[in-house]
């Protein structure tokens, strides 16, 4: 970590950055104020935690604490098999299989060979076909 220059300013408050209160977010790499001194004045425009995942230092500004989460992965109420897939679609297991071998809509194939869909890519298969 470089330390900062007198005019390098917080990027949640904009005010200049001591070095005692320089810190980078683990997220959005922008600078913001964390007071690592208990013996010097300083404010907090954001936060640092512990991994228990990574056993290190997180460090995250305010600006990235009130942005809601995104979703990491998929639940499993988006994932359809082909049975499922047809039933939510009225379209026919074949007629799903077709359109997955075509291309035209988005799929994957497990190791047993099931075939699996993401619940948007349906939909939007039924958007494009006129039925949806």
């Amino acid at each position: 970590m470089t330390e900062t220059a007198s005019s390098d300013s917080c990027s949640i408050c904009t005010e200049p950055v001591e070095p005692h209160t320089e810190s980078y977010c683990n997220a959005c790499g922008r600078l913001f104020h964390l007071n690592q001194r208990e013996d010097l004045p300083g404010r907090d425009c954001g936060t640092v935690s512990l991994s228990e995942t990574h056993l290190a230092l997180v460090f995250a500004c305010n600006a990235c604490l009130e942005e809601p989460a995104e979703p990491v992965a998929p639940t499993l109420e988006a994932v359809l098999d082909l049975s499922e897939a047809a039933l939510a679609t009225g379209l026919s297991e074949d007629e799903l299989a077709e359109a997955a071998a075509a291309g035209q809509v988005s799929h994957r194939r497990t190791a047993g060979g099931s075939l699996l869909f993401d619940r948007e890519a349906v939909e939007a298969l039924l958007r494009t076909r006129g039925t949806a």
